[in-house]
C-alpha cells in the first residue's frame, strides 16, 4: 500500500502578504511589486510542503479571497455581491450572483501550474476547484436558467480549467463538494452534484482526480451516490465528526475509489494527539483494498493564523511516516508522472 499525504486546499498568507495585498488596494504599490510579493509567499508555502514530505501540493492560493472569487472575477455574467458565512465557519465568501449564462474570458489555474509544477519538485502540484453544485447552490440565480442547467454551465467552465491545468502539468484535481455532507441535501441534488463532478473529473485525461467533502460526515443515501461518482479518490473529513464518519466508512468503504482521510484538524491551533489519528486511520482502513492511501487536513489550512499552520503540515507528514510503518506501507515522497 503506497501511503502520501497533501494538504486539502489554501494556506494563511503572512503578515507581510497581508499587508502588500492592502497596499495594492489602497494604490501604494503597483500589480508588480504585489505579485513579487505573492510569489515569494507562494514558493514559501511550497517549501514547507515539500519539506513536510508531502506528495502533492498547493501553490497556497494565497490571492484568493474565497474559492469561488478567481472564476467570478474572470467569468462574464456572474459578479460578487455582498458577504455571506461559509458554512459554520468565522469566514466569509462573496456571494456570486449570476445575470446569464457564465462565460470564460480567461483561465485561473494554467498559467499557476506553468509558473509552480516546475518549482513543486519532488512532489506533483494540485490544483482545487469549486464543485459545480457547492458553487451554484451558494450563489445567487439571477438568470432564465434553473440551478440545474445553471450548475451544468458552470461545470462546463470548471471542466475547461482542469484541462488546460493538467496539460501545462498539473499532477492532482481535486473537486471540493462540501454541501454533499449537508444534512439537508436532497436526493437530487446529491445525484447532480456526482453527475456534475465526474463530468469535470473526466476533462482529466489520466491525472488523478479527487472528491473532496469536508464540514461534515454524508448521510448515507448521499454517500452511496458519491460512490458512484467517475474520480480516482474520495476524501472524507473524519476529524470534524470523527464518530459518524468512521462509522460511515466501515459500514460503505470507498468503493473502487483510493481512500483519503481527513484527520489533522484544520480549525484548531492545537497539536492533534497523533496517536489517535493513527488510530482513526487504521480503523477506517480495516476493510481497505485499495493499493494507496492519502492523508490530509480536515479542510483549508487557511481558517487558522499563519503562525500555527507550519505545525500542521509537519504533523501530517508525520502521520505519512507512522502510518507507513503501522500498515507496513510504503511512503510516496514524490509523485510518479503519469
Amino acid at each position: 500500500m503506497k501511503i502520501w499525504g497533501s494538504p486539502l486546499g489554501g494556506l494563511p498568507r503572512s503578515r507581510v502578504l497581508r499587508k502588500a495585498l492592502r497596499d495594492y488596494e489602497r494604490g501604494v504599490i503597483n500589480y508588480e511589486e504585489l505579485e513579487k510579493a505573492l510569489v515569494g509567499s507562494s514558493l514559501v508555502a511550497l517549501g514547507a510542503q515539500i519539506s513536510s514530505g508531502l506528495a502533492y501540493v498547493v501553490d497556497g492560493m494565497l490571492d484568493w479571497h474565497d474559492i469561488f472569487r478567481p472564476f467570478v472575477s474572470i467569468w462574464r455574467n456572474v459578479t460578487p455581491t455582498g458577504l455571506l458565512r461559509y458554512f459554520d465557519n468565522n469566514f466569509f465568501y462573496r456571494v456570486p450572483l449570476f445575470t446569464g449564462k457564465p462565460e470564460a474570458t480567461s483561465y485561473v489555474w494554467a498559467q499557476r501550474v506553468r509558473r509552480y509544477a516546475p518549482l513543486a519538485e519532488p512532489a506533483g502540484l494540485k490544483i482545487v476547484m469549486p464543485g459545480p453544485v457547492t458553487f451554484t447552490y451558494m450563489s445567487r440565480n439571477n438568470t432564465e436558467l434553473t440551478n440545474e442547467e445553471l450548475a451544468s454551465s458552470v461545470a462546463d467552465l470548471l471542466a475547461a480549467e482542469v484541462r488546460l491545468a493538467v496539460e501545462a502539468g498539473a499532477s492532482l484535481v481535486q473537486i471540493d463538494e462540501p454541501l454533499l455532507a449537508d444534512p439537508d441535501i436532497g436526493s437530487d441534488l446529491g445525484d447532480l452534484a456526482v453527475e456534475l463532478v465526474s463530468k469535470v473529473a473526466a476533462s482529466a485525461s489520466s491525472s488523478k482526480t479527487v472528491l473532496a467533502i469536508y464540514f461534515g460526515t454524508p448521510r448515507v443515501d448521499i454517500y452511496e451516490k458519491v460512490l458512484n461518482s467517475k474520480v480516482s479518490c474520495i476524501s472524507i473529513d473524519i476529524g470534524d465528526t470523527p464518530s459518524s464518519s468512521l462509522k460511515l466508512i466501515e459500514s460503505k468503504g470507498f468503493g473502487s475509489h483510493c481512500a483519503i482521510l481527513g484527520l489533522v484538524n484544520s480549525r484548531t491551533v492545537y497539536r492533534d494527539p497523533i496517536d489517535i489519528l493513527v488510530d482513526a486511520a487504521v480503523r477506517a482502513l480495516k476493510d481497505y483494498e485499495g493499493e494507496e492511501v492519502g492523508v490530509t487536513t480536515t479542510t483549508w489550512l487557511d481558517l487558522i493564523p499563519y503562525e500555527y499552520y507550519i505545525s500542521k503540515l509537519r504533523l501530517l507528514g508525520e502521520l505519512v511516516d507512522l502510518l507507513s510503518l503501522k500498515l507496513g506501507g510504503e511512503k510516496i515522497s514524490e509523485v510518479v508522472k503519469l
